[in-house]
């Protein structure tokens, strides 16, 4: 299994084709790419930071339980830091498997559970200011463009950009805590200092595909 943290660019091209193995039927492909925008709001550009030594053991855990879960034949996971800008790949997954539907699966399981478990942060630069960005979807309240007031005078459930600032880059407090926050309920990916509701969104765009299929 190829589990990489790095600095450099990451070929997304070039790793897909070094997975593919003769037993495969599928090639399952998530290419998380920055985007020029969140919520209206025009991003510049992303700047990553991790616990570089515990993300990097916590994915290639990652990776091993997917192939025992899923019963894929291999995975590569590979995470990019610092800055990043619009169009260039942040995370890559690639799962071969003999069939489809596993690789699918593993593929959707790997990212969704990386970002809630895995110590990588993300701070968004605007236009108009910067937010670190947490992995999960925005408030339901949020995603309908509603404000306080409104909806019957209900507030934005902002519960949870408390809850995911432990172990924010430049937050002091037990690593431990950070890393398993409401046993692993929220995303590693903490928001931090958020001005705005708008804090909540990742600003990964996403580009997932298949190659092969002779598996079923």
């Amino acid at each position: 299994m190829r589990v990489e943290i790095t600095d450099d660019v990451i070929e997304a091209a070039e790793i897909a084709a070094e997975i593919k193995g003769g037993a495969d039927g599928a090639v399952c492909v998530f290419d998380g790419i920055v985007r020029d925008n969140t919520r209206g709001r025009k991003t510049l550009y992303l700047d990553y930071e991790a616990y570089r030594e515990i993300a990097l053991e916590k994915m290639r855990g990652l990776a091993g339980e997917a192939v025992e879960r899923f019963g894929v034949r291999d995975v590569a996971l590979v995470h990019r830091l610092g800055r990043l800008m619009v169009g260039e790949t942040s995370v890559l997954i690639v799962v071969a498997s003999a069939h489809r539907g596993a690789a699918f699966d593993a593929c959707r399981w790997l990212i969704d559970t990386l970002k809630k478990t895995v110590p990588i942060w993300k701070k968004e630069q605007f236009v108009d200011g910067a937010i670190w960005a947490d992995g999960e979807p925005f408030p339901e309240a949020v995603a309908l463009g509603l404000r306080d007031g409104e909806d019957g005078g209900r507030p934005l459930d902002d519960a949870h950009i408390s809850e995911s600032r432990h172990g924010a880059p430049g937050e002091k407090g037990d690593l431990s805590e950070a890393l398993n926050s409401g046993g692993g309920k929220k995303s590693g990916h903490a928001a931090h200092d958020a001005p705005t509701s708008e804090a909540m969104d990742g600003a990964h765009g996403s580009l997932a595909k298949v190659e092969g299929g002779g598996g079923r």
